[in-house]
Parts: C-alpha cells; structure tokens; sequence
C-alpha cells in the first residue's frame, strides 16, 4: 500500500452521480459509498489507465477505415460521388471556401490524431511515474477532453444533409460506411478522455515528494 492510497484525514470526494462532496474515512481498505445517491466513490477511477488504453487502441484501429471509406455519396442530377474525408476537405478547397475546408481539415483530421497521441503520452507518462512539469501535463489533458468532441462536425454535416437532401434523382445525400467508423473514433476519443484520472499526474509527484522526506529523515 502505497502513501497515495492512505488519504490524510478531512480529504473530500465527489459523487459523479449526483456530485455531492463526501469525506473520505482515514482507512484506505474502507468501502465508500454515497450517503445520498447510494452510488459507489472511488478515490481514484477503477482501472483508469488499462480502460484509457483500450480504447485508444480501438479508436486507432476505427481510424483508419474512418479516412480510407467515402462518409457520403452525393447524387445529384443522375450522376453520384462519393467522398471520403480528405477528398472532401480537396473538393472545398478547390472551389475556393478555404475557411469551410480548414475547418473540416482541423476537426476532422488534426484532432483526431492530436487527441489520440495526447493521451497516449499522457498514459505513458503515468505509467512511468514521470514527474516532468505535472501542471503543463493537466492543462494539456483539459485542453484535450474540452476541444474533441469537436470532431464529431463531420458527423452533424453528414446528418443534416442526409435529413434535408432528399429530391430523388435530382439530388441526394447518403451516409456511407465511412461516417460510422469517424463517428465511433470521436466516441471512442471522448470516452477514452473521460475514463482518464487526471489526478494520476499528481500523485506522481506526491510520491516523489514523500520519498524524498523518508530519505531526509534517514
């Protein structure tokens, strides 16, 4: 039993059913449960780091058909195309709506891959036990969690288009099965933000403290 898991007394948590602060009992092996929702408190999110993990995996593996699939067949006057992502972000910039273009390219591209690769290091660094500049690493995981589920705009285009196109041969929007695997790679993203402890990065560093005072006293 590490120090981490023999919180100090008058150390609070949250429920995260009905967020009511509940203070923690001094031993650590006692069971903590919410007076008021009877939902079960964890000083720490069970299994954080191996849930992070798994679905990292999962939405790197959804990622690549998300890009190599169309998300959409576009039929208009008899004749259909098919885009994928990146043939779509092409299409907008060669009719000049280069602001249109770089949104799509930003949201749909550069996140995804930015927020996948956050994480991961993230994770990495927890595991680790690395100390290295812990405030920088939460903004960083905050930043991460607040801007991706930006990327599910592709999605809401794709659903709109499919909602309100709908003149026969004259013009149609259809999803593919490109926008399936895009949209489960943000569901994955968001979920694998939210199944990360932030509070993993201090601890870290609360070891490191306490080690170096037992070296001290030594």
């Amino acid at each position: 039993m590490t120090i981490l898991q023999r919180p100090a007394k008058g150390l609070h948590a949250q429920c995260h059913t009905c967020h009511l602060v509940v203070t923690l009992p001094v031993d650590p092996l006692a069971l903590l449960g919410c007076p008021r929702c009877r939902a079960t408190l964890h000083r720490r999110k069970p299994n954080s780091l191996s849930r992070t993990w798994a679905l990292l995996v999962a939405a790197t593996i959804c990622y690549v058909p998300a890009n190599h699939y169309p998300i959409m067949e576009v039929t208009s006057l008899g004749q259909s195309q098919s885009d994928t992502i990146l043939s779509g972000v092409v299409f907008l910039a060669e009719h000049e709506m280069w602001p249109l273009a770089a949104i799509v390219f930003v949201a749909s591209v550069v996140v995804p891959i930015l927020k996948i690769l956050t994480l991961a290091v993230l994770t990495v660094s927890v595991e680790r036990q690395s100390q290295w500049r812990p405030r920088d690493r939460a903004r960083l995981y905050r930043i991460v969690e607040t801007i991706g589920r930006w990327s599910m705009v592709d999605v809401y285009v794709v659903t709109i288009l499919v909602a309100l196109v709908h003149l026969g041969s004259l013009a149609s929007v259809e999803a593919e099965i490109g926008a399936f695997f895009f949209g489960a790679v943000v569901v994955l993203t968001i979920l694998a933000a939210q199944s990360f402890d932030p509070r993993l990065i201090w601890d870290q560093l609360v070891a490191g403290e306490a080690g170096e005072e037992e070296v001290d006293d030594g």
